[in-house]
């Protein structure tokens, strides 16, 4: 019975390796939909910017509170989408790099892509 006892051991340790890597992926799954629809969010308040900007211009109303909100609010989700991109790289084990976004290894000095020294990050 100890080579089944062993089997058996061996089984219930791979089921949780799987298990957990499974949880890790549907944890990645939900941080790339979270960035997904802050890129939305950006996206939008480009959009309401732009349409203030061309309102105001053709109303020749001064806009620069209006604009000033929309840059912040920008700001602020651009803020967060880089808190949610470093997540996502730390549960992949990479380091992404602030200069041009490159994902590279943990243990990397360098970024790959611009060369940037990533321990400024």
């Amino acid at each position: 019975m100890g080579i089944f006892e062993d089997v058996v051991v061996n089984a219930k340790t791979a089921v949780n390796v799987v298990g957990k890597k499974a949880g890790q992926f549907v944890d990645i799954s939900k941080l790339r939909i979270s960035a997904a629809d802050l890129n939305n969010e950006i996206s939008k308040r480009f959009e309401t910017l732009g349409r203030t900007i061309y309102e105001a211009k053709k109303t020749d109303n001064d806009s620069s509170e209006l604009v000033n909100e929309c840059i912040t609010a920008i700001d602020d989700l651009y803020e967060q989408l880089d808190a949610v991109n470093e997540q996502i790289a730390a549960m992949r084990e990479k380091q992404v790099c602030k200069g041009c976004g490159e994902e590279n290894p943990q243990d990397a000095i360098y970024c790959n892509k611009c060369g940037r020294k990533l321990s400024e990050n």
